[in-house]
This record gives C-alpha cells, structure tokens and sequence, in this order.
C-alpha cells in the first residue's frame, strides 16, 4: 500500500491519496521533522498532510506499557460496563479505562457511566463517549496495533493536535490534518490547520487508505485531482 496512490470520488471532484510510509516512530521522533523528512520530494504546493493520531501521540509519549498501568477501583468496577464495538477494544478492558479514568478525571468518568446506563435504558448508544469526551474516545486498548512495541501498549490519544497542524502549515504552506481512521468506515478530524475543510477530508478518507496493519504508513498526501 505504501505510496501507491488511490483515488476517492466525493460530490463531482475526485481526489488522489498517497500514503507515506515511515519508520516505526518512538517517543524520540518529532512528528513535525517525521512529516518534513518523509514527505520531502512528494508534498506538492496544494497538497493537504494527513497524521495517524496513534502515531502522533506515541511521538509525544503517550503509550503505555500494560504492564505498568496500575489499575483502580474504578476500573474493575466499569470496564465490563463498556459495550463491544466491531472497530476495536475500546475502553472494555481494565487498562484502557484506567487511561480514560487518568485523562479525564474519576468525576467526569463517574457521570459518564450514569449517563451511558441511562442511555442504554432509551436505547440511545456512545453517550457515555459523549460525556467523557475526545480523549476517552481515542484511547487505543493494549493489542489494538499489530506493530511491536506498541502491541502491548495503551496508547492514549495525542494532545495539541491543531496546534501541531497550524505548525507544520507555517512551516510547508500545507493544511494538515491529523485523524482517527479505522476499517470499517469510521473517520474524524481531531486536528487541523485553519484551511482544512473537516467534513469534506472526512469523506475523502473514510475508506482508510493508510490501512491500519502492517503498513507502517502514518502519513498521508491527499490533493485534488485535475
């Protein structure tokens, strides 16, 4: 998949997606000299950079090693409560809830849970997500990624995340992104420079393009085709 180029229709346009693949990235990477080295040669003038968020935060430090996360009262007490979703663990397991408990606090995660039974009893699905908030949502559980070290880690979500992307634009010229993208259709924005229409990058890349296997390919290019 690496560098072969795909196109996506969305509305009357189409557009072109070209990922890059990278090293594995470490706590010791940059993602902003990751995003210029690699895409030195192939980052045209209009082209918009898209970042893995899992990749982002591991640049950042924010994957855990399961081992070392201790686990609280809290979490035994609400990980089963977590419904199974088709993408992934989500937070239905001790270490990945004790993560979200860690990045948002034991009262927003508390008020959470209430609010997630209640919805279930009105057959009202993610208002516990919605409650708990962006960082609860993108915690990766631990066997999440097939990429060793990283296989064993919870990986929470990045932070900073437009503040990165408005960086890497004042630097390049070129709006970037960075993004949650999974398998099965699943695909948001969680941080963009000031030019990037969310919506619309949304749908450019809702077939995952990058994959997210063995690929290695945390970076994306994606322009208009002429």
């Amino acid at each position: 998949m690496s560098n072969s180029i795909t196109e996506r229709s969305v509305g009357a346009k189409v557009y072109l997606r070209q990922p890059i693949k990278t090293k594995i990235l470490t706590p010791e990477d940059d993602i902003i000299d990751i995003v210029l080295e690699y895409t030195e040669g192939k980052r045209k003038k209009n082209d918009i950079v898209i970042m893995s968020e899992s990749p982002v935060a591991i640049t950042q430090g924010r994957a855990v090693l399961e081992d070392e996360i201790k686990i609280g009262l809290l979490s035994k007490l609400l990980w089963r409560c977590v419904g199974k979703v088709p993408y992934g663990i989500g937070l239905r397991s001790k270490t990945s809830m004790q993560c979200a408990i860690d990045e948002c606090g034991h009262v927003r995660i508390i008020v959470a849970a209430i609010a997630g039974a209640i919805g279930k009893l009105f057959g009202i699905h993610g208002v516990f997500y919605r409650v708990a908030g962006k960082q609860a949502a993108l915690v990766d559980a631990a066997h999440t990624s097939p990429v060793p070290p990283y296989n064993t880690t919870v990986i929470k979500g990045p932070i900073h995340t437009d503040e990165i992307c408005q960086k890497i634009h004042e630097m390049t010229g070129n709006e970037a992104a960075i993004m949650d993208i999974n398998d099965i259709g699943g695909s948001w924005v969680i941080g963009r420079s000031a030019g990037v229409d969310a919506q619309l990058l949304e749908e450019i890349m809702r077939d995952n393009p990058q994959g997210q296997q063995m690929e290695l390919t945390p970076l994306c290019l994606v322009w208009e085709k002429q």
